[in-house]
This record gives C-alpha cells, structure tokens and sequence, in this order.
C-alpha cells in the first residue's frame, strides 16, 4: 500500500516529492538516456548479495538475470511480460499466463463480492490486442534506440498504420528479441541495427500521416494489468476445472465453432457418462485411456462445457502432450484460513492424480498467492487465548512476519476490501480504489515469486453414534519451521473446565481418542462447514507427499537416497522474500 501511495502521490502532486526529483536529475544529467553505468551499479551490488543466506541470494539472483537481460536486450522484460499476460499470438516467446482468483463465498457476500469482482474484472471485458502490440513496439524500440528514437512521432505513425501492418512489425520485434537473448551480447549490435531498421520503416509507412512536432524524449508505456478471473470458490474440484480448461484453451490450432462439435464426436469414450468414472480412471495406473485420433487435436477445439470427463481427460493428455507450449496459472486465493484449508486439500487432490498419471504439471507451473481477507471482527488477545488475537487470519500474520513486505503490502490490501462496497458509492473514490486493488495485485503477482512452504497435515477420525459428548476443549495449531529451531511441530492445548488442569504440548503427531463412552467434535480450519460430530477417536500427521515413491526392490542405492527426499507435502504460498534459513 506505501509503494502504490507513493507512486500516485508522485505522479498527482510531483511537487511532494521534489527531493526525490532531484537525486533523478544529477543522475540522469550524466548521460542522455539511462546509462548502462547505472545498471552496472546495481548489477554489482546485487552481486555482493550472492554470499548471503537464502532468501537474499535467491532474490538476487532472480533480478541479476533481469538486469543482465535488460542490459543485452532493452526492452525484453517487458515484452515478454505483455506477451504471457496478454496472450498475444506469436511463434518466438509461447510463455502463457492466466490469473485465477478464488474467492471464499463466506467471506465475499453479495455486494462486497460485485464490487471485487467488477474491480478486478473491468479490463478484462475490453480486450484490445492490436493496442497491446502497438504499445509493445513503442516500447521495445524507445527503450532499445533511447534519445535516437522520437517517441511521440512514432507513437502517431503506429496509430496511422493498420492492423495488419501493426502485427507484422509486432512479430519482427519479437523475433529480434528472442534471437538477442538465445544469442547474448555478442548480438548486441545486431539487434540494436534490427531495432533502428524496425523503427525506419515505421516511419517510412506512415510518411505525411504525423503532423506534431517530438518534444519529448520518452512516450509513456504504462504495462497492462493482467487479464483476471474472479470466482466464488464453492467446491475443490473447480480449481481442478479450471486449470484443465486453461490448459486445453491454448491448443496448436483452435478451430471454428463447427469444428468443435465434430471434435466433441470424435472423441471415443468407454465411459458410462457418470463423473465417479473420471476418478476411477484417473488413479488407477493399469487403465489405459481410449485411442484417439491424434490429429484432430491439432486442428480442433473441442466445446469444454459439453464433452464428458473422460473425452476432456483424453483431449487433455494429447494436447500436452502434443503442445510444446508452457502455461503459467497464477491462482490467488481471497479469504481467511479456511479458505487456505480449501486451498490444501484441492491442492493435494491435484498432486494426488498427478502422482498417478502426469498431465497438468508436465506442462503446467502453478503458482499460489494468498490475500488475506475475514469477515471476523479484530478479537482482542488474552493470555489464556493466544490464537484468539490472530483469529482466522493466522496464517496471514505469519506471512506478515516472515515477510515484512508482504505484510505492509498484501496483509494492509487485506484490510481494505473489506470496505470496497461503501467505497463504491462515492464514484470518486472507486475509481481510485479500483487501480489500487488492480495495481497492488498486479505488484504481488509480477514480484512474489519466493514462497514459503507451509507443511501440511492430515486427519483421520473415527466416528460412532450415540455416545454421550465430552465438555474439555483441545486447539491444535501448527508452528512452521519459518519461526522455530528449523523444525516444524504441532502445538496442542488442553482446556479443562479446571484451568489448574489446562495444558500445552508441542509434538509432531498426536493420536487422542475417549477411553469413556464419550464423543468430540472436531473442527478442521477453522471452518465451521467442516465441523464432524460423534468422534471418538482422531490422527493427525504429517501429509505424505502422493508423489513420493521409492520402488527399492532390494535396490539399496534408492533406500539410501531416499532420507535426502522430502517426503511430507507443502502448500507453496508465494510472497517477496520467501523464507530466510
């Protein structure tokens, strides 16, 4: 929130910020565009950061590759950030990315949930790709060709030009840039030649069109905010829907809508048309799926909506498998710990199918955000209740400690939905507010890439009928590893209606069951829609990892390494920094 404050304070009011101007001028008053000096600087310094722990090194390494990139090719960063989050069309840079956001229906009532959704989904109802490749160009070549460019002269001859020829020139830049990077600085020059050639026969093409005269030297090219997609979360499996759907949207070749239908037909289904079937086959290694034709997936898109399970398994397979291209899902998920609790179990539903028969992750990177956002009021804390002063956004505040920027940033944006349906009714304010939302998590989605891995747990419960309820209270929290000795552990607490016989234990498993005719009843994250009555007996472990397997059959080399793999499951969530050792 103070890094979005201060760019719009800065860019409403510059003369707040006329220190800050100043120290840009000196620097900027030593060469005409921005030195390959001041890049250099930077460069070095993050250098020095190499010999730090992790997440420091981490980090730096990430923006080293950056800055390197940006030093050999001006302008690549930025083009093929637009081009994954646009999904503009092209054979050079295939990177695909989609913005998925998944909201806690309780948490998101009827009018907080519009005024999300129509802030978070307003660029996506107008969608412009020719204006995406124009401001592309624009910005490739500003940046590459520097003072020797005349932005605004070559802003109007991209607006005098057509489609057609905004495409073609789109497409060479992309060309230029790709080929710049697979070869590095020895084709520096050879680019920059590109770049002035490129911007040449722009100028020629539109000749007598541009009437104003260039006094500026740089063109604003704000970058696009990512195209969202807001949902209510009510069921795991729609996490699962929608990635598959992301998947097979991306084809080789979609085709028209008459070809779809005879793409649907020409799936071949063993199925009997019930959806159990989809999970018998999933897990099962010994079916095999039904042949099809591997060329209509080239050459057809098939209607999602309409075809069965099976028929969209099948086609998901051949379409990975087919398709060189690799998708991005970046998934953020709003609402408090119960919505990560969803978020856990849809998580490990995934990696459960995968660890049977690979189809999502083989060409798939998911990556995992959290915006924490309750319906609760702030409880006070107290020294007998020490999980009631985090309530249900426990897991938010430890982010927030981990990560300092994420909580200034992430956790205070957290704070602030909340308030957006009495936001809307003040016009003024919406407006603002709306880029605040989608300029914030657009910030969190292009920078957090460190996550911290929360370890998860599993339940399992023994329930009978008919026996009389205990009165005692057991609260049982998990502490990560980000805030102890490196290890995590169960925090269990036994509240008696004596508190002289209350207790706390710290373990990393526990087994508690009723030696009496007696019943409990368990809540799971703190959600009461996942409240189980007449327990008597409940396991809680750590959450083994479906994809860990060791077939030792008597082959000691694989005993032995398995003690170095990890054999209990995380939920990555990502943040800035990630988690410090």
């Amino acid at each position: 929130m103070l890094r979005w404050t201060l760019h719009k304070k800065v860019e409403t009011h510059p003369s707040n910020s006329v220190l800050v101007i100043r120290m840009l001028v000196k620097e900027l008053e030593k060469s005409d565009a921005i030195p390959n000096s001041l890049y250099q600087r930077v460069y070095d310094c993050l250098k020095k950061l190499q010999i730090l722990p992790l997440p420091y090194s981490t980090v730096a390494l990430s923006n080293l590759r950056n800055i390197k990139m940006e030093m050999t090719t001006p302008g690549a960063l930025y083009q093929r950030r637009v081009i994954a989050e646009q999904n503009l069309k092209n054979e050079h840079f295939i990177l695909r990315e989609k913005v998925f956001v998944f909201a806690d229906p309780s948490v998101f009532s009827g009018p907080l949930e519009a005024a999300v959704r129509a802030d978070l989904e307003t660029t996506s109802q107008i969608v412009d790709t020719r204006m995406h490749e124009r401001t592309v160009v624009l910005h490739t070549l500003q940046t590459g060709l520097g003072t020797a460019c005349q932005s605004s002269t070559l802003a109007q001859a991209l607006e005098a030009l057509g489609d057609c020829a905004v495409q073609k020139y789109f497409q060479e830049l992309v060309v230029a840039v790709e080929q710049s990077i697979e070869h590095g600085a020895a084709d520096h020059m050879t680019y920059m030649n590109r770049l002035q050639h490129i911007y040449t026969d722009i100028l020629t093409a539109s000749k007598g069109v541009t009437t104003q005269v260039d006094y500026s030297s740089v063109y604003s090219t704000v970058m696009p905010t990512p195209e969202i997609h807001f949902l209510l979360w009510n069921n795991e499996e729609e996490l699962w829907n929608a990635l598959a759907d992301f998947v097979l949207g991306y084809g080789p070749n979609p085709g028209t809508e008459e070809e779809e239908k005879e793409k649907r037909d020409s799936v071949q289904s063993v199925d009997s048309g019930i959806e159990k079937d989809l999970k018998d086959l999933d897990l099962d290694d010994k079916q095999e799926l039904p042949a099809t034709n591997p060329l209509t997936v080239f050459t057809r898109k098939p209607v999602l909506k309409n075809m069965r399970p099976i028929d969209k398994l099948t086609v998901m397979r051949e379409r990975i498998e087919a398709s060189a291209r690799s998708h991005t899902a970046r998934v953020v998920v709003m609402g408090d710990d119960r919505v990560l609790g969803r978020l856990a179990k849809a998580y490990h539903d995934i990696q459960q199918r995968e660890s049977k028969r690979l189809f999502l992750t083989k060409k798939l990177n998911l990556q995992l955000y959290y915006i924490p956002v309750t319906d609760d009021e702030p409880v006070l804390s107290s020294a007998g209740c020490p999980c009631q002063a985090e309530g249900k956004l426990s897991v938010a505040s430890l982010l927030g400690r981990v990560d300092p920027w994420y909580d200034s940033n992430i956790n205070s944006l957290g704070a602030v939905i909340p308030k957006l349906t009495d936001m809307h009714s003040n016009h003024n304010e919406a407006s603002e507010q709306n880029l605040f939302l989608l300029d914030t998590l657009s910030y969190y989605l292009r920078c957090g890439r460190q996550p911290v891995n929360l370890r998860l747990y599993s339940v399992k419960r023994d329930i009978v009928r008919g026996m009389a309820p205990i009165t005692c209270g057991v609260v049982i929290t998990a502490e990560s590893a980000t805030e102890t000795a490196g290890q995590d552990y169960l925090t269990v607490r036994f509240d008696s209606i004596n508190p002289g016989y209350s207790t706390e234990i710290r373990i990393q498993n526990i087994s508690i069951r009723t030696l009496e005719q007696r019943t409990f009843t368990v809540c799971l994250d703190k959600d009461s829609r996942r409240t189980f009555n007449d327990v008597q007996r409940i396991e809680i472990s750590p959450c083994l990892d479906p994809g860990y397997s060791i077939q030792s059959n008597g082959n000691e080399h694989n005993v032995a390494l398995s003690k170095y793999l990890n054999k209990v499951l995380s939920l990555p969530i990502n943040t800035f920094t990630g988690i410090s050792s």
